[in-house]
């Protein structure tokens, strides 16, 4: 893999081993300590601990690049900016679903260039870096690459999503039906696990409502390197919207016309 990231593509799955140990450590614990932030979703001791030791490591690595975690917000200035999800699928974590995963990802001038997703209870872990491909396994000797599906007729698509109840309050739910009653095949797998099937091949949609960019920058690198298109819901590219939607490209503009915003003239 010849790319001007691989040095950052290495120390991004170093930090991914690193919370691969801490997560899996306080997994389904019974002393697992788990509070309610204002937003009125959980944070878990493993959050913390995972987003402070990649501040630490990136610290000493990478001490003039600036990080953005979901727990402690933004520190530093630049064009590097890492941006982290410590624990993506919290609730799951907290209560013994082994669906989550860290999120790590470096965005250069605002550009996506790595991503790693790393869900160490399924035994699974994607990568990618911009221009290189998108990559599927244990670790870097034993990768596979990804590439999304051809299915170009709705009614032959799968699609997943996480929730329906944000569709609803978003006033996005008839749109959304809409694409339910299209699609021939939906599962509500959630979380980044619906985008990282996405890049595999095995669903062709996967979108949700209302997203964070942490929540986001990770996944948007390797569905589009695995041959995917990530956009808004307003066909922005990128993760800079406050939701996603994530197809094998054929299907995108369809599905944007059922649940998408008027694109600006």
């Amino acid at each position: 893999m010849a790319s001007t990231h691989t040095e950052d593509l290495r120390l991004a799955h170093l930090l991914a081993d690193d919370a691969d140990a801490l997560t899996m450590s306080r997994f389904r614990a019974e002393d697992l300590k788990v509070s309610i932030k204002p937003d009125e979703t959980p944070v878990s001791e493993a959050d913390t601990a995972v987003e402070e030791a990649v501040r630490r490591t990136l610290g000493r690595a990478r001490p003039r690049d600036s990080i953005q975690g979901e727990e402690l917000g933004r520190t530093g200035w630049g064009p590097r900016r890492w941006i982290i999800d410590p624990v993506d699928g919290t609730k799951n974590y907290v209560r013994g679903v082994p669906v989550w995963a860290t999120l790590i990802a470096l965005a250069v001038e605002d550009e996506i260039v790595v991503g790693v997703v790393s869900a160490p209870a399924l035994g699974r872990r994607w990568w990618a870096t911009k221009g290189d491909g998108a990559y599927a396994g244990r670790s870097l000797r034993s990768a596979q690459t990804c590439q999304v599906s051809k299915v170009a007729a709705l009614s032959e698509a799968f699609l997943s999503y996480s929730s329906p109840a944000g569709w609803v309050t978003t006033g996005r739910g008839a749109g959304f039906g809409q694409l339910l009653e299209a699609c021939g095949r939906t599962r509500a797998f959630g979380d980044f696990w619906s985008y990282m099937l996405l890049a595999e091949g095995s669903v062709d949609i996967a979108t949700e409502p209302e997203l964070n960019l942490h929540d986001m920058a990770a996944l948007t690198v390797i569905v589009e390197e695995a041959g995917g298109r990530f956009t808004a819901l307003d066909g922005t590219p990128g993760p800079y919207g406050d939701n996603a939607l994530a197809t094998n490209g054929l299907l995108h503009d369809e599905v944007l016309g059922l649940i998408g915003d008027d694109l600006p003239e």
